[in-house]
């Protein structure tokens, strides 16, 4: 009987890694966003996977994993928000698995990404954490305001305000920078 499970068992196993890894850096980035430290994301983003397995048999639709698993996501990372404040920013280099530039980039092309990724996190880090959350999860994970608003847990029009004051904060940020 053990011996006609086995085949079972690594399926599951399978479908279970496959899961993850076609899911974990997507996760990791948007976890990274909204805390902006390295060794917070890593964390959480386990926390995320954790949670997320121990209630897969919630899930129905295999389609609608990815939105579930962002949604877990982002609450995940509100919660830590929530408990421990804001925290620094750390370079992306740091990361285990950096975001590479192709390697015919120049160095001039190099030096203006570092620039831009580094103008990035100083602009997130002015927003309030719902603020991150919803620009974040409106421009960069590209779902719809429906979407965001169920995974903030608030209104449509919550969502649009917390995106627009988002926006409006980054763009005076960037005129502040600019002069």
């Amino acid at each position: 009987m053990g011996e006609a499970l086995q085949p079972a068992l690594e399926d599951a196993l399978d479908r279970q890694n496959q899961f993850i890894a076609g899911n974990l850096r997507r996760i990791f980035l948007l976890v990274y966003r909204m805390v902006g430290n390295v060794a917070d994301a890593q964390d959480l983003t386990q926390e995320v996977f954790i949670k997320a397995l121990q209630r897969r048999e919630q899930l129905k639709d295999a389609e609608k994993a990815a939105h579930w698993l962002s949604r877990i996501a982002t609450n995940t990372a509100i919660d830590f928000l929530r408990r421990h404040g804001r925290v620094s920013f750390c370079e992306l280099e740091n990361l285990v698995e950096p975001l590479r530039t192709p390697p015919a980039a120049s160095p001039e092309q190099l030096l203006l990404n570092a620039e831009r990724r580094e103008l990035l996190e100083e602009g997130l880090q002015m927003l309030t954490e719902r603020e991150r959350a919803a620009l974040l999860l409106r421009d960069v994970e590209d779902l719809p305001a429906e979407e965001v608003a169920r995974h903030l847990n608030c209104s449509k029009a919550t969502v649009r305000s917390h995106i627009a004051n988002a926006r409006a904060k980054f763009r005076h940020f960037l005129a502040k920078r600019k002069s």
